[in-house]
């Protein structure tokens, strides 16, 4: 059983409207705290999340300098370290000047990153003594995908919903209208919108993310939105899936194919037809005029048997 102790409450409703964590601050009694893991190596700034943006690297722990890395410095194996340390999902776009810049980037190393490392810096870099200036418009942009899943069900867009919040999956209770945090679910999984949104009953208290309703109408993403808390229910979501679309047009295409060869077949098999059928007559008719060759010759043999002195 864990131990209940003061801790002060901040509620990121509050935070999100700019107030500083102290201001924020509410004395509760609890027996959760939190746990963050901050990256000091890089970050994304510029973007809609903490998990989108340009990539910036700091250069130097002394004098707290960031610097943005160019494209050709950078690869999706690279994106791929860089999402992981960040604890988002995987890189969906990689593209220079998505974000904007305020400069041109300076390029520190080139990130040689076999894609499994930890943090970037942990990669592999060139021998390049950086500071050196490559063109505007060619910094690394990068959006990770948010760390959500549904679970559980048939497809990627039906299950129950799990958040990845401080290098933790956990299943998501929501406090407040659930499906507004069900459509921004299915849209952070890129699943079109929520047909169906409701509690599952566990047989046992676990521990969940509590997200509320209204920090995410705010514009936050729903990892941004989870705190710790524990719960005998869980959201199951169904979110319509793309993929019928895709099949339908597929199929459709598929019989139109289909039907074009058909009608290729039996206009070749009905030409062949009408060939057949006028060589047949060209034919019949060929033997008729045989035939009545044939009889004249024999009616003349005939008359010459008959009088064979002539006339």
């Amino acid at each position: 059983m864990s131990l209940i102790r003061s801790v002060w409450r901040i509620w990121s409703d509050c935070v999100q409207s700019g107030s500083t964590l102290r201001e924020c601050a509410a004395s509760v009694s609890s027996s959760d705290i939190l746990d963050l893991t901050c990256s000091d190596s890089v970050r994304l700034v510029n973007g809609t999340s903490l998990c989108s943006g340009r990539l910036e690297v700091k250069t130097n722990q002394s004098t707290q300098r960031w610097s943005s890395v160019c494209e050709a410095d950078f690869d999706q194996q690279d994106a791929e370290v860089v999402c992981r340390e960040l604890g988002c999902g995987a890189p969906s776009v990689l593209q220079g000047a998505l974000y904007g810049e305020v400069e041109a980037p300076i390029r520190t190393k080139e990130f040689q990153c076999g894609g499994h490392e930890s943090a970037l810096l942990d990669c592999r870099n060139s021998a390049s003594d950086g500071n050196v200036t490559c063109s505007p418009g060619k910094a690394v942009g990068l959006t990770c995908s948010e760390p959500v899943r549904l679970v559980g069900g048939l497809t990627r867009c039906t299950g129950s919903l799990e958040v990845k919040h401080q290098g933790d999956w956990r299943p998501v209770i929501v406090s407040g209208w659930t499906v507004k945090v069900a459509a921004v679910a299915c849209r952070e999984l890129g699943c079109p919108s929520p047909v169906s949104v409701g509690p599952r009953k566990e047989s046992s208290v676990r521990s969940v993310w509590m997200i509320s309703s209204d920090c995410v109408e705010s514009g936050s993403t729903l990892r941004e939105c989870a705190e710790s808390d524990s719960y005998s229910s869980i959201l199951n979501i169904i979110c319509s899936d793309p993929r019928p679309f895709i099949i339908r047009a597929v199929v459709l295409l598929l019989t139109l194919l289909l039907v074009n060869a058909a009608f290729y077949f039996y206009y070749k098999a009905s030409r062949r037809q009408q060939t057949d059928t006028q060589e047949g007559i060209e034919l019949h008719d060929y033997n008729l005029g045989k035939r009545k060759e044939l009889r004249e010759q024999s009616s003349t043999s005939k008359e010459l048997i008959s009088h064979p002195g002539g006339f």
